[in-house]
């Protein structure tokens, strides 16, 4: 009960973090990388060390490809990202960085705008429709359920909770790149897919525990409170959400530690999410549904 208690703390505290995310991406903005906006991206490792990026740089400058963006990656490795190259301009760009010096290239992509901005769009539109469908679902799951929140309340509710725990660790991201240089990539777009299926399942369980309390008052005669009620089902539910949460974020935290550079942004926003869908769920998603049902009381 403490939570229901101190309801509008939380809610104070999720009007913070979410202006400190609105504020990050505002300020900072999204640097979109070559998945979205076309262009190549190589990735060239020193074996006998990295020279230094001032000198890197300037053998890049000897290509006629226009801008290039140089930036380090790993201990001995570089990040180079151009527009589109041709195979020419490729080769002549990897015997640019690597003078007299014995380099590995790791990796080289190549994406044309089109294809880019065709992506943009696909991925924009699988979040949105993610979200519909999770509305629909909530309504339909809920439909015997109709006081004191309509069913249709539950989704809108948890598409509040979605749209916050998405800002969230956007936000993150946007200040994490403006540090480090990291791009928004498909991966990106993946473990935002993959945070709302984990938030709204995290969700559903709380939401689901209210409904049964409500079902079995309503078959049995039983006069509770609706404040009781969303008491009781979130403390039936914590631990198994803090103790579900706490295994995934282990797991994620192994995967930054000792994964793969390509894997590490991905798990650090997964782990940013999950650990704001954690707080979502317990915190805010049950006890936004009091003052909403006040508020269809009034009505």
């Amino acid at each position: 009960m403490y939570i229901i208690t101190h309801r509008k703390f939380f809610f104070w505290l999720t009007g913070l973090i979410l202006a400190a995310a609105v504020g990050a991406i505002l300020v900072f903005g999204l640097p979109l990388g070559i998945d979205f906006t076309g262009g190549s991206l190589m990735q060239v490792e020193y074996t006998n060390g990295r020279p230094p990026l001032a000198d890197i740089q300037k053998q890049t400058a000897l290509v006629p490809v226009g801008a290039v963006s140089v930036r380090a990656f790993g201990e001995n490795a570089i990040s180079i990202r151009t527009r589109t190259m041709n195979p020419e301009e490729h080769e002549a760009m990897l015997l640019a960085v690597s003078g007299n010096e014995s380099t590995i290239e790791l990796a080289y992509t190549s994406v044309g705008p089109a294809l880019g901005s065709q992506f943009a769009n696909k991925a924009m539109w699988a979040i949105f429709a993610v979200i519909v469908v999770i509305v629909f679902y909530i309504a339909f799951a809920f439909r015997k359920v109709s006081r004191p929140v309509p069913s249709w309340g539950y989704g809108l509710t948890v598409v509040a909770m979605l749209i916050i725990d998405i800002v969230v660790p956007i936000g993150f991201y946007a200040a994490y790149a403006r540090f480090t240089g990291a791009e928004v990539d498909s991966l990106f777009i993946v473990a935002l897919l993959a945070l709302l299926g984990y938030v709204v399942n995290d969700i559903i369980v709380i939401f689901d525990r209210v409904r049964e309390h409500l079902n079995r008052n309503e078959k049995e005669g039983v006069r509770e409170s609706f404040e009781d009620t969303i008491g009781k089902s979130i403390s039936e539910t914590m631990t198994r959400s803090i103790n579900t949460s706490l295994t995934v974020v282990l797991a994620l935290l192994a995967l930054i530690y000792f994964g793969a550079e390509a894997t590490r942004n991905f798990a650090l926003v997964m782990l940013v999410g999950v650990v704001a869908g954690t707080f979502s769920s317990i915190c805010r998603s049950a006890p936004l549904l009091i003052p909403l049902a006040n508020w269809f009381a009034k009505k």
